[in-house]
């Protein structure tokens, strides 16, 4: 299997090589053209001072040494310069040459005919032998020999550029050694670099992987402060919240089947009874009938708050706002439970201090006031008292219900709002079955969605307090809802009080 992260580092490297390899070429072929036009005009300059020396040398004997002797001290300047020395008349004609190559012979170079037009006392120009007195390449310059302002002919000094070529060739030579040295200096240090680059990468891709593979163990290791330790430690943080919501659907999956699974296995029985348990007395057959008919019940209340929990875990829950009387919904919960609460000779009181007019859902709201006084009148025990108190607080409802029950131990507080989560001292000192475990976190998701809080404070034996806070939003503000993926299952530990 090919490793992607080694192909990344190939192609990085091989593109760092590339742009490395351009920027020494570009910066060797300016280096090359510099150091070349600087030897070019150092060797101009050597050569044009020494032709005006000699010009001035040899004019001077131009009309005052024989033929023979001008000859040779033509020939021993040129020795002397290690170039070729052409001398030529008014007319442009060779009289002299070093090389004894083309006298006599006329010549149309304009480095000469630059100076004997008297447009300049000098002139030079490079030349490849393309010519009858450029027989030979290099830099041509040349030199009016006069005498006392007459012009008597022009000095050329023809120079081999082959020092200049070699010592560009030599350099040539030394800066390809020093790009491949750099070069290779690069790859080595641009391998180390795009390892160091690309190793975060390699352990976020295998801690993706392990966690597709369901393994939420793998942590990728945080290196640093910049982006990719972020992305690691956001990788990290992610897997938590992955691993814990995989862990919460896990537990919620076996204690939904539970939940399921008791009434239908209670009914079951129940009706394997009634068939088979041959003659059965009329009463007898009539209570086994009523206990279905309440796990009947039971089971009906368990698939409602699950497909009720599963509507807002998946947003599709939609509150249908309307400008109501908070005062009017707590009130019907109160009077749907007075027969219960009447049984158990109870004394409900509601004090209203403000009615809370709100844009809220009017039904979602009833079901949070239901549950509440719900298990106040189920906790508590016979004869006693259980207290609402409707209060406007700033821009806020404040709906209290409290009670003088059995009360909530302190270990249990901080699970109270947990889906399936049950009191078991709860339910032996009151003999009920404690309802489905869903109510509590479904009134705590509906407040949620109003943009509300609920807390609450207990102690065992002293009796228990819910406590509501919604926002008195009216039609034009609108109603706050959760983020698309929010949990509305987790309240900040803040709203929960021993």
């Amino acid at each position: 299997m090919i490793n992607p992260f080694s192909s990344i580092r190939i192609k990085v490297l091989a593109a760092l090589l590339v742009v490395t390899g351009a920027a020494f070429y570009l910066v060797s072929v300016l280096m090359q053209d510099l150091m070349g036009s600087m030897l070019l005009r150092n060797m101009t300059n050597d050569q044009m001072e020494t032709l005006n020396s000699l010009a001035v040398t040899l004019g001077e004997k131009w009309n005052h040494t024989s033929a023979d002797e001008f000859y040779k001290q033509v020939i021993e300047a040129a020795r002397r310069n290690g170039g070729r020395l052409l001398v030529t008349d008014r007319d442009g004609k060779i009289v002299v040459d070093s090389y004894d190559r083309r006298v006599g012979e006329r010549v149309d170079e304009m480095e000469i005919y630059a100076v004997l037009d008297g447009n300049s006392i000098q002139a030079y120009g490079f030349h490849r032998g393309e010519s009858a007195a450029a027989d030979w390449s290099g830099v041509y310059a040349s030199a009016l020999l006069d005498e006392s302002g007459r012009k008597n002919g022009v000095l050329v000094l023809v120079t081999s550029i082959r020092q200049l070529t070699d010592a560009l060739a030599l350099l040539r030579r030394r800066l390809l050694i020093v790009f491949a040295a750099a070069i290779l200096v690069v790859a080595v240090a641009m391998g180390a670099i795009t390892r160091l680059i690309t190793r975060p990468i390699r352990d976020l891709s295998e801690g993706i992987r392990s966690m597709g593979e369901g393994d939420f163990t793998k942590k990728v290791r945080v290196r640093g402060k910049d982006e990719l330790a972020q992305l690691a430690a956001a990788f990290n943080q992610m897997e938590d919240q992955v691993r814990s919501l995989d862990e919460t659907r896990s537990q919620f999956v076996s204690n939904a089947s539970h939940e399921l699974k008791t009434p239908l296995t209670t009914m079951k029985i129940l009706l394997e009874s009634i068939l088979y348990g041959g003659d059965m007395d009329k009463d007898t057959r009539d209570e086994f009938l009523m206990d279905i008919d309440k796990e009947i019940d039971r089971l009906s209340r368990v698939v409602t708050d699950l497909l009720t929990l599963a509507h807002i875990d998946s947003n599709k829950l939609t509150l249908k706002r309307e400008m109501i009387y908070l005062a009017d919904v707590v009130q019907e919960s109160i009077e749907r439970l007075e027969p219960m609460a009447g049984k158990k000779n109870q004394k409900v009181t509601f004090s209203i201090e403000d009615e809370c007019e709100m844009f809220a859902d009017a039904g979602k709201l009833e079901q949070v006031s239901y549950n509440l006084i719900g298990n106040a009148v189920k906790y508590t025990p016979e004869g006693g008292e259980i207290r609402i108190v409707l209060a406007r607080s700033g821009r806020n409802a404040v709906l209290t219900v409290r009670d003088n029950g059995i009360g909530i131990p302190a270990e249990d507080l901080p699970h109270i709002f947990d889906r399936f989560y049950r009191v078991d001292k709860a339910r032996t000192r009151t003999g009920d079955d404690g309802g489905t475990g869903l109510g509590l976190s479904i009134v705590r998701q509906i407040v949620r969605l109003h943009a509300g809080t609920v807390t609450v404070s207990s102690e065992a034996g002293s009796g228990t307090v819910f406590t509501v806070t919604l926002p008195l939003l009216n039609a034009s503000e609108g109603m706050p809802q959760l983020r698309p993926g929010q949990d509305a299952d987790k309240e900040p530990a803040s709203e929960q009080k021993a």
